[in-house]
């Protein structure tokens, strides 16, 4: 199966299926900060999480909702007509505030008439009844997206990134959005330390289960400064080559459901972080290495299949 010119069922497809046009996101900083941050249930972050909070591409926090989503819609149409923006609320935990602060910066950036959809960046342990309200609110304006960080279905390596919260909280939050028809992107990471290709395999069968719209497939990168980084330096695992992640992503990519949605299929982190794999700053030798190796693999199967 084939989604145009992508053999998995790509976001870019998606969009364009949906509204006619490509569709560009603008990354948006709502200046949250995060339970696991904020002593709530830890002050260091998730073991990979930089000071930025994943958020290190967004828009400056001192802005306006509505001057950072013309500031990158400025930076964004230098080289292309663009009509059509998703807002993108990234870093840190986005549901985590006083209810009136979020009503009122989600509410700015959906309202924008070049926005047709707000996604937002959280945690399933940050979705109370009157949040949820809120989305579902809100969803009923324009398409609102959640995306959850996940990272991995094995609670051993839950506990080692210090994500927070159990199996089962992941699982609440996606029936309670789901029951208000909000699409849920889930966030995973291929190449944790200790997991093994069959451990990101049962992850990704795991999400097959759940009714997810969603996945971001990321490369475990490195960033300076975080505490993955000094276990990284002192050599308790190693990172991906490009052709081992090559391989694993076209195996989790072959594995998942064809319905869920391919939002992301790499990641890296800004150069002057980026400790480690430095090969991963090449995202497009990245990209391309991947579709030539998935038409060489789809082209082979075919003649196989031609001689049975």
């Amino acid at each position: 199966m084939r989604w145009g010119e992508k053999p998995y069922h790509s976001l870019d497809y998606m969009l364009r299926e949906k509204f006619h046009e490509k569709v560009y996101k603008v990354t948006l900083n709502g200046g949250m900060t995060c339970p696991n941050r904020d002593g709530t249930l830890d002050s260091r972050g998730c073991i990979f999480c930089s000071a930025g909070g994943s958020g290190d591409f967004a828009a400056s926090a001192d802005l306006s909702i509505t001057e950072q989503i013309e500031s990158q819609k400025a930076m964004l149409s230098q080289k292309r007509p663009i009509r059509k923006y998703i807002a993108y609320f990234q870093a840190y935990t986005n549901t985590y505030g006083e209810l009136s602060y979020l009503r009122s910066i989600f509410q700015e950036a959906i309202s924008h008439p070049d926005i047709v959809a707000l996604s937002i960046g959280t945690r399933p342990d940050c979705l109370d009844t009157e949040i949820l309200e809120l989305l579902g609110h809100l969803n009923c304006q324009k398409p609102v997206w959640i995306e959850l960080g996940l990272q991995t279905m094995h609670e051993r390596t839950a506990r080692y990134i210090r994500r927070g919260y159990p199996l089962s909280c992941f699982e609440d939050a996606v029936k309670d959005l789901r029951a208000l028809d909000i699409d849920v992107i889930v966030h995973t990471i291929l190449g944790l330390p200790g997991e093994t290709s069959e451990d990101i395999l049962q992850t990704i069968q795991y999400l097959n289960r759940q009714d997810i719209q969603g996945i971001k497939l990321q490369l475990l990168h490195v960033l300076k400064g975080t505490d993955l980084a000094k276990d990284y330096l002192q050599g308790a695992f190693s990172t991906y080559s490009m052709e081992e992640y090559l391989d694993i992503l076209i195996s989790c990519l072959e594995h998942l459901n064809p319905e869920i949605v391919v939002h992301r299929l790499t990641g890296d982190g800004p150069s002057e972080l980026l400790l480690a794999p430095l090969w991963a700053s090449r995202k497009r030798e990245v990209l391309n290495r991947l579709h030539h190796e998935m038409k060489q693999k789809e082209t082979w199967q075919g003649r196989c299949a031609g001689t049975t």
